[in-house]
């Protein structure tokens, strides 16, 4: 048996196979009018692909809990019915050709309102559809990024609400699997990391105080997320800064605080909250941090990060760093990835009966 293509079960669930595809912003749903953020025929064709592709789980891009939340104008958003339907008609064929479908429930912070990433990404005005950011602190991401408002706790409990609404919505949706997006120096990333998070009330200062929404929103999703469907955390395993940052044994002591308050799979990534800071990457650079969270923790984990071959995938899951692979350019180059894996392991891999003259 090929580790890539045993079936994983967290909860009720079972995922049949180890290849899962990558949360990745597609920036391509209306930016304005009654479909404002909601999944159009590109992101059908996207999703759609890649489970036909064979993926066991495909997750749909951060999509944002409310308008502030988004990165872009063009973000995905779940916080009205139309973007909940619109969702829908993905998860239904997702789940039609045996993969599980996931979505990613974000809040951008001080790196939201931004401009399409092939126009430049750069910050956008009021004049350009811009809107104010928030974070835990009134610290700008970078050089030419607005000082975000700083969230009153009043606003935190907002926001708590809002991705304990999406997470409603999702399930609504059809959705098997909720992430709950706190990596990649967005929102709740933001307040994880001293390099970001520069109060003195009871959500800024001590590890406790800076993982403290974090874990709000986690109660606050697991209390609407049925028990029996798995819920997933994505981190940033450090901020890749020599000091004054989010480290990878925070990560480890974080991540056995979230298996406390019913996380069943952590996400592991890195970076993202600094720019400008230097990242030694390479084939599974970051196959290591989820390695370590597992063999500490006993927390199951998704390793993602440059992980392209076949082989190198294969020996990730069967040395025991990670539970499973999360593919994200892997599978924008090629949507049949997994297909062609089980093919170089020997397998016979399933394939729709319309495409069967190709196997």
């Amino acid at each position: 048996m090929s580790a890539l293509f045993e079936p994983y079960t967290l909860r009720s669930l079972t995922i049949p196979n180890r290849v899962w595809m990558s949360p990745m912003c597609q920036y391509s749903a209306a930016e304005s009018g009654p479909d404002t953020g909601a999944a159009n025929d590109w992101h059908f064709a996207h999703y759609a692909a890649r489970a036909v592709g064979g993926a066991g789980l495909v997750m749909v891009e951060a999509t944002a809990v409310s308008p502030e939340g988004r990165i872009s104008p063009a973000d995905l958003g779940i916080w009205n019915d139309t973007q909940t339907t619109a969702l829908r008609r993905v998860t239904e064929f997702v789940k039609a050709h045996g993969a599980v479908p996931a979505v990613q429930l974000a809040h951008a912070g001080r790196k939201a309102s931004t401009g399409l990433p092939w126009r430049g990404g750069a910050p956008l005005g009021a004049d350009e559809g811009g809107w104010r950011t928030s974070a835990p602190s009134p610290l700008p991401f970078g050089e030419g990024h607005p000082v975000p408002d700083e969230l009153s706790t009043d606003a935190m409990a907002a926001v708590t609400r809002q991705f304990a609404d999406a997470a409603r919505r999702a399930l609504d949706a059809g959705f098997e699997v909720a992430e709950i997006h706190g990596a990649h120096g967005y929102l709740i990333g933001e307040f994880l990391s001293p390099h970001s998070n520069h109060r003195e009330d009871a959500y800024g200062g001590s590890f406790e105080n800076r993982t403290r929404f974090a874990l709000e929103v986690v109660d606050a999703v697991r209390e609407v997320w049925p028990s029996e469907l798995p819920l997933f955390f994505r981190v940033s395993a450090t901020d890749w800064l020599e000091a004054g940052g989010w480290t990878a044994s925070d990560t480890v002591r974080f991540a056995a605080e979230l298996r406390a308050h019913g996380v069943d799979l952590l996400d592991v990534s890195s970076g993202g909250n600094a720019p400008g800071v230097r990242i030694p990457t390479g084939p599974g650079y970051q196959v290591p941090f989820a390695a370590r969270v597992r063999a500490e923790t006993g927390l199951p984990v998704a390793a993602v990060g440059m992980i392209t071959e076949t082989e190198q995938a294969e020996k990730i899951l069967a040395n025991g760093e990670a539970d499973a692979v999360l593919l994200g350019r892997a599978l924008l180059r090629d949507p049949y990835w997994t297909r062609r894996a089980a093919r170089e392991l020997g397998r016979d891999p399933e394939v729709p009966p319309q495409y069967a003259r190709g196997a």
